[in-house]
């Protein structure tokens, strides 16, 4: 008599990846950037936003709003998102150009995203 066979239930992929995708970043001006979900996590901030278990509007709809930051300046921290993934192993190294004109917007948004 053969062994009995064993059922197995197929099962559902996890997708344990939490980088993959986009997510729109939306300006104060209502400008929408669309970037990378693995260079919006460079910002602590976002990642908290986009990956907590606590239903957040930010983590099922993928996008997030902010209201206190103008486009030029999201535009730029969008921009250090990549320049910070690029650059993060340390193997090679430039320097993020940063406009003297924008510094204290531009730093008060990074302390806001944690970045």
């Amino acid at each position: 008599m053969p062994p009995p066979r064993e059922h197995h239930q197929p099962q559902e992929e996890e997708d344990d990846d939490d980088t993959a995708g986009v997510v729109k970043l939306i300006s104060a001006e209502g400008f929408e950037f669309v970037v990378d979900k693995k260079a919006a996590m460079v910002s602590n901030t976002l990642r908290n936003m986009l990956t907590s278990p606590g239903g957040f509007s930010e983590t099922r709809q993928g996008e997030v709003r902010f209201p206190e930051i103008p486009t030029h300046i999201l535009e730029k921290i969008c921009q250090y998102f990549y320049w910070s993934l690029h650059y993060s192993s340390g193997k090679e190294t430039a320097e993020f150009q940063i406009e003297p004109e924008i510094t204290l917007e531009l730093m008060m948004a990074a302390n806001y995203l944690d970045t």
